[in-house]
């Protein structure tokens, strides 16, 4: 975590939001204490497909697995 003055803060912001958002903390302090900090915001996670999308992604490969549990069932 990084502390800058927030004189230099102003000359150098493009700079800071720069390296906050490579994962950076930066801490700007006012006569030597802090007052703000920047981070990045976290990113959205990526969106997921619909449900009906993914089952017709899975296709028809191998046995349902209604079937596999019937099975088992009753092998015991």
């Amino acid at each position: 975590m990084r502390h800058i003055g927030i004189k230099q803060a102003r000359q150098e912001l493009p700079d800071l939001v720069d390296r906050a958002e490579a994962g950076e903390e930066i801490v700007i302090t006012r006569q030597g204490k802090p007052v703000a900090k920047i981070t990045a915001i976290p990113r959205s996670p990526k969106t997921l497909p619909s449900l009906m999308q993914f089952r017709r992604s899975l296709g028809d490969k191998g046995t349902p697995a209604a079937d596999l549990l019937r099975s088992e069932r009753d092998a015991r």
